[in-house]
């Protein structure tokens, strides 16, 4: 099927737009890509908006097939395991992978799009117009309506794919038309972000660490910056004495951290004032159904299923839908009308795992880290990857360093963990054993 008079609108020119425009034109189509912003390469970026990616090999793994790893990676700071950071006492690392040289990789959001907006804009076939905020959709004709500083501008395209994040306009046109249902379950947290600056003209922190403070019903997380920095997201409540506005003045704020992060107030002179102007973003879980309409108008990404922050694979998982569309489009020759539904088909249940993963991490990063019988597990499961290399793999590891899909990676959990069950029980029914022989030896 000839694609080069086609064209294809791709709205939102975030990151999932921006792939998906690249792997659209190298197939040939003529992609006109909107975004309802300035260009973001010239524009001043939002305060407290920035959220460090945790780049895995999913992410890696799409950026290879246009070529924009090495690029991308050349600004990317490894981080190998989680540094735990308790109220008193030193700091303990963790390990992502059993053979410890496994790594994430964090990488500034902004410059990540930055970089695809330009491998997007230097391709034939493809135009990106700024400051175009959908307004209208006729989903059966492809017809979109624009809002520009110049007035509404009505566009037409053959296929419209929707990559315009959580709060999707494409999907709420379609709901809209009663063609889409959608849930938004929102977690009674919300985000803030802090900075930690250079300190001497070295990192503050170590650099080969997700950093975490959990304290039980919140924690604080922090990412390395290429230019020595961190940039800390605190995960609070948003009701009740633990929220956000529960610290109104600087004396307050100043108590609360010297309470509960009492290592972070030397490393962060302007916590204050972070805290008070830095806003406070939400956090939450989008399902939809079905995510193409007459096999002309799709979602891909956070349109479609956008999941909380806490797998560092909110990202990956979108560019991972990239990868998908494109292998949907390679074996449907290019039939929208068939290559949509499949691409439906195949990633809907591995969206919903994620999901779910991403909820199950959080109560894990923000309470269990720091348990002596979560850190006893983690070493147990490191010890069978090492004993079963390649037939017992960490969650932690099928997610971050394998393109596994999501859902086959919850059914091997399962299975794996009921080994691990086993074992810890075999193990402390020996450790029972060898403590009573003990007290019945000294009893004779």
């Amino acid at each position: 099927m000839s694609t080069e008079h086609e064209e294809i609108a791709v709205v939102g020119a975030g990151l999932a737009g921006c792939l998906t425009a690249c792997f659209l034109a190298r197939r040939g189509y003529r992609v006109a890509l909107y975004e309802r912003r300035p260009d973001p390469r010239t524009g001043r970026v939002e305060r407290g908006r920035s959220i460090n990616l945790a780049l895995s090999e999913r992410g890696l793994d799409a950026l290879r097939r246009i070529g924009l790893d090495e690029q991308v990676m050349a600004d990317a700071l490894p981080m190998r395991g989680r540094m735990i950071h308790p109220v008193a006492g030193e700091p303990q690392f963790q390990s992502y992978s059993a053979s410890g040289d496994r790594a994430i990789n964090s990488i500034s959001r902004g410059a990540l799009n930055n970089a695809l907006l330009d491998a997007a804009s230097k391709l034939p076939g493809v135009r990106i117009a700024f400051d175009h905020r959908l307004v209208g959709l006729a989903p059966a004709t492809g017809e979109m309506t624009f809002e520009t500083p110049q007035g509404k501008v009505t566009e037409t395209a053959t296929v419209v794919l929707g990559a315009d994040g959580a709060g999707s306009a494409v999907r709420g046109q379609l709901v809209g038309h009663g063609l889409l249902t959608e849930s938004l379950d929102f977690l009674d947290y919300g985000y803030k972000e802090l900075s930690i600056p250079p300190l001497g003209g070295d990192f503050a922190l170590d650099p080969d660490a997700l950093h975490i403070w959990p304290r039980g019903t919140s924690m604080m997380i922090a990412l390395p910056n290429p230019d020595r920095s961190f940039t800390c997201t605190l995960f609070w409540p948003t009701h009740g004495t633990a929220a956000f506005a529960s610290l109104g003045s600087p004396a307050a704020i100043e108590r609360h951290f010297a309470e509960h992060y009492p290592d972070l107030i030397p490393l962060a002179p302007d916590l204050v004032d972070d805290y008070q102007h830095n806003p406070v973003g939400v956090l939450g879980t989008v399902r939809s159904t079905p995510w193409q309409v007459y096999g002309r108008v799709g979602l891909l990404g956070d349109a479609a299923h956008a999941i909380v922050p806490f797998y560092g694979q909110g990202a990956n998982c979108a560019f991972e839908d990239v990868v998908e569309l494109d292998r949907c489009l390679d074996e449907c020759a290019d039939d929208w009308a068939a290559a949509l539904p499949l691409f439906q088909q195949r990633r809907q249940g591995n969206a919903e795992a994620i999901a779910r993963m991403a909820l199950t991490n959080f109560v894990e990063m923000r309470d269990k880290v720091a348990s002596p019988l979560f850190q006893a597990r983690k070493r147990v499961e490191h010890a069978l990857e090492r004993a079963l290399p390649g037939r017992y793999v960490s969650q932690y590891e099928l997610v971050s360093f394998s393109t596994t899909p999501y859902a086959e990676v919850r059914r091997r959990v399962r299975r794996q963990h009921r080994v691990l069950g086993v074992v810890v029980a075999g193990a402390a029914a020996l450790v029972a054993g060898a403590v009573g022989a003990a007290v019945r030896g000294r009893r004779r």
